[in-house]
């Protein structure tokens, strides 16, 4: 997995120099231009490799790989005109540009910068050599034209988690300014989004000297390497590459834009953080084409929207979850409390909705949650009052960012009377407290958030740290940061309350009266909770389906939350129909397929279908 390695990459062909008393090179340690022509030893630096970047069995997701660049060396001492300067130039691009059967696209202007700023060292005319073109070139080639060894980033995994590991791009040009001593002899990588941004300082290594001295008529005595390059360290993530390439792939399959999150909710151990659309972090190296990314940024998928952990949207009723907690933790309403389901409920001057259009009579706190009775939760929530439900939505890591080490992390927003009354001028009302309960109005949510949430639910109010890395290595093994499993909090949640919710969520998918039917996975227990809200614009309102849980539910192993983003002005879309479906496949990968899985799905959607039927033609505040 971490192999201790480097390239040595120093047949520069560095030309003659005019040889100088070495008093000059001390007076001037970073000679320009001028003073270079008087040196008699020059220094230059190498390029340290790039450490990998692994998934927690140490499969690797980003590494290096060798580049080959077709360069051309000017002939010294570098007395060209700037007219011979560019017809020598032109004479090998063009002999290039017919063995090779590709353009070669230098402005004059360029091949003058580089001529007159950094002429000792080769001008790159073509980077990264395809192995057909490599082959080509390397029939022989005239004593100008070269071939540049150079370090590339390489991700083995193509789009896997390209969220998560982002990309890297070149530091900025050398050709700006005139060479000077401790130069790099090509240019490096650095992170420009992701892990290998945030942990850019640690993976990039240090880099290597090399000495060239020189005679008295210009020519090169030797070169001799007076450091080694040091690889960069190795950054091991708590991601599972099989079961991130299995969320991925259920999304690629089954929904336009969507998210799915699974973590360890006894570790905090994110295993799985699927975005999609997705793209190739490849593509990026060693420079992205501007036309991809100006189709990337075009697409009106955002495939570089990381909407895991950096988009949230309105939970709708997968935040009964916190309600019905809030509820019964504070006393308010008890295991056997009943409120009537009526298909509307009057809260001042409006009238709010249950998304069946029928009084389904007196409920209790699991049967409510079961079929997700948005009239019962109206009245439970304005009963438990604004400020219990807001304090216990942020003991459970709501409105906060989980802490991950990436950037941009979405904060959400649970509402609070100052947040109203900045935004909409005024506290918080009853028909807040009522959309609130049913998880609609201001309430955002990250999918990444909600998996967190429902991993605390399943530890019974244990809340561990979230976390996306396990550590640090060096090439040799030797771990040097590690990011241990740590309580953040304990949330001293009472038992008889975490009962009751793990009974109303496995009810939600095996209840006959239950949204989620569809997530069912035969042989194991799963636990979950639909939502279905709309956010946007009216003319062009989308759909946030959720379907959020824990397996297997009476000892999890994971807390998950699946949302499956809806096009504008689709409502067809609900939690239980489309978000739910995506778990279950995932499921059904983990723990195994039953044999008799098609007869049950017959059995199942037949005995279920007019349940589902109901709950495919909710409104906007059903699932």
């Amino acid at each position: 997995m971490n192999r201790f390695y480097f390239i040595i990459l120093f047949s520069l062909a560095l030309p003659r120099l005019l040889f100088a008393e070495e008093s000059s090179l001390l007076e001037n340690p970073k000679p320009t231009w001028e003073t270079q022509r008087e040196a008699k030893s020059f220094y230059f630096s190498i390029p340290a490799p790039r450490g990998q970047i692994t998934d927690c069995h140490g499969d690797v997701l980003a590494q290096n790989s060798l580049s080959f660049n077709l360069a051309l060396q000017f002939p010294t001492p570098l007395h060209f005109t700037d007219a011979q300067a560019l017809s020598f130039a032109k004479q090998y691009i063009t002999f290039a540009q017919g063995i090779l059967k590709q353009p070669i696209n230098l402005s004059d202007k360029a091949i003058l910068k580089h001529y007159h700023r950094r002429g000792l060292l080769p001008l790159d005319l073509i980077e990264d050599l395809s192995p057909t073109q490599l082959a080509r070139v390397r029939r022989g080639l005239p004593p100008c034209l070269i071939i540049r060894q150079t370090y590339t980033r390489f991700y083995p995994e193509g789009e896997l988690a390209c969220h998560i590991i982002g990309y890297t791009g070149r530091t900025a040009p050398l050709s700006v300014r005139a060479i000077e001593n401790k130069d790099l002899i090509f240019p490096e990588s650095e992170g420009r989004e992701g892990i290998e941004q945030i942990f850019d300082d640690q993976l990039k290594g240090h880099p290597g000297n090399i000495s060239n001295t020189y005679d008295e008529h210009g020519e090169k005595n030797s070169e001799r390497i007076t450091q080694h390059p040091i690889p960069g360290n190795n950054v091991i993530t708590t991601l599972d590459k099989n079961l991130q390439h299995l969320c991925e792939k259920v999304l690629r399959e089954n929904c336009k834009q969507g998210a799915i999150v699974m973590l360890d909710p006894n570790t905090g151990e994110i295993k799985a953080m699927a975005s999609y659309p997705g793209f190739n972090p490849n593509d990026f190296v060693p420079i992205l084409n501007p036309q991809l990314f100006e189709k990337l940024n075009k697409d009106p998928a955002v495939p570089l929207l990381p909407r895991a952990f950096r988009s949230a949207y309105p939970p709708g009723s997968s935040f009964k979850i916190v309600v019905g907690l809030t509820a019964l933790q504070e006393g308010i309403i008890t295991p056997k409390d009943t409120f009537r389901g009526p298909a509307t409920l009057e809260v001042g001057n409006f009238v709010f909705h249950n998304w069946k259009k029928t009084d389904v009579g007196k409920l209790t706190f699991v049967q409510a949650f079961t079929q997700s009775c948005n009239t019962w939760f109206y009245q439970c929530g304005l009963k438990t009052k604004a400020e219990p439900i807001i304090r216990w939505a942020r003991n459970l890591g709501l409105s906060q960012r989980t802490g991950i080490p990436l950037k941009s992390e979405a904060k959400g927003n649970i509402p609070d009377d100052s947040y109203m009354l900045r935004v909409h001028h005024r506290k918080i009302l009853p028909g807040d407290v009522a959309n609130m309960s049913i998880g609609q109005g201001d309430i955002l949510i990250t999918p990444l958030q909600m998996a967190q949430l429902s991993g605390i639910v399943a530890t019974g109010g244990k809340f561990h740290q979230t976390r996306l890395i396990k550590q640090i290595q060096t090439p040799d093994n030797k771990v040097i940061a590690a990011y241990p499993d740590r309580l953040r909090a304990d949330l001293q949640i009472k038992p008889e309350v975490i009962s009751n919710l793990r009974e109303a969520m496995i009810d939600v998918t095996e209840d006959a009266q239950g949204t989620a039917h569809r997530a069912q996975v035969e042989g194991i227990h799963v636990a979950g909770k639909t939502g279905t809200a709309q956010w946007g614009p009216q003319n062009k309102q989308r759909t946030a389906a959720w379907f959020t849980g824990f397996v297997p539910a009476e000892h999890p192993q994971y807390a998950f939350a699946a949302l499956y983003e809806g096009d504008p002005g689709d409502n067809t879309i609900h939690g239980g129909s489309h978000a739910a479906p995506l778990i279950r496949k995932v499921l059904h990968e983990i723990y195994g397929k039953s044999k008799t899985e098609n007869t049950t799905d017959q059995a199942r959607s037949s005995k279920n279908n007019s349940e589902e039927k109901s709950v495919e033609e909710d409104n906007s505040n059903g699932d």
